[in-house]
């Protein structure tokens, strides 16, 4: 069996870096019965977050850990009782093979070793800030409206970090949605499981895809959240120098 995710390791272990839905990659013994140009959209694939995590991994020298698995084969970013944890529909396309199919086979397939191998990672380094990347699509095909921002900084209870990112974001004239495109109080099972439930400051990144799209884009992000990732670092130890 793959392994649930790649580990990229790096000497600043402060910082933890995550991608949820780095992959489109479905196991040989899954049919989704899907056309395979359906693996290319943001339904399969959070389009961009692959090598931007991985340049930003290398920018900060941090460790990231990237997941294996199309989130149309499970969605490792929702709990296991999530109604779309294995989709049956995204973004108005069926997936036939999901339907029926054995939900706790690829739970403990899939789900489960993902989600450990990131607690027992975490339990390891101790980073001081988790942040999760993500990138989200101009207009959903089915009902969408276009959506404005460049990148939206989701977050659910805990927003130490959240209130610092989208205003670095914003001084640095980067349209930010604050909990949009949509909200981490609805959407946050990693981050809320991994780092709100251990007290460790977090927030999601949510890049638009298209500004992710050629090498020229990667490298403007990568830059960008280096600064962002390196800003949160000085206020959060401010922070917890002046609370003590």
């Amino acid at each position: 069996m793959s392994a649930p995710a790649e580990i990229i390791e790096g000497s600043q272990q402060d910082i933890l870096l995550l991608c949820d839905h780095a992959s489109n990659a479905v196991p040989a013994d899954i049919d989704l019965g899907t056309a395979p140009e359906l693996l290319d959209l943001h339904i399969a694939v959070d389009i961009g977050t692959d090598p931007l995590t991985r340049s930003l991994a290398a920018r900060l020298d941090v460790p990231a850990i990237l997941a294996t698995v199309s989130r149309l084969v499970i969605d490792l970013h929702r709990e296991p009782d999530h109604i779309g944890l294995i989709p049956r529909r995204s973004d108005g396309h069926l997936i036939p093979g999901n339907d029926p199919v054995d939900r706790a086979a690829r739970i403990a397939r899939f789900h489960a070793p993902y989600h450990r191998l990131l607690a027992r990672r975490i339990r390891a380094q101790r980073p001081g800030l988790i942040l999760s990347i993500h990138s989200f699509t101009p207009c959903l095909d089915h009902g969408g409206t276009q959506r404005p921002w460049e990148v939206g900084i989701l977050y659910n209870r805990d927003a130490r970090a959240a209130h610092a990112a989208i205003e670095f974001l914003r001084s640095r004239g980067f349209v930010t949605g604050d909990n949009e495109p949509y909200s981490g109080r609805l959407l946050n099972a990693t981050l809320n499981r991994h780092a709100e439930a251990n007290g460790i400051p977090s927030v999601a990144i949510e890049v638009r895809n298209d500004l992710l799209a050629d090498a020229s884009g990667i490298e403007r992000w990568s830059q960008a959240l280096a600064g962002l990732a390196n800003s949160l670092r000085n206020s959060l130890a401010r922070n917890a120098s002046s609370a003590t």
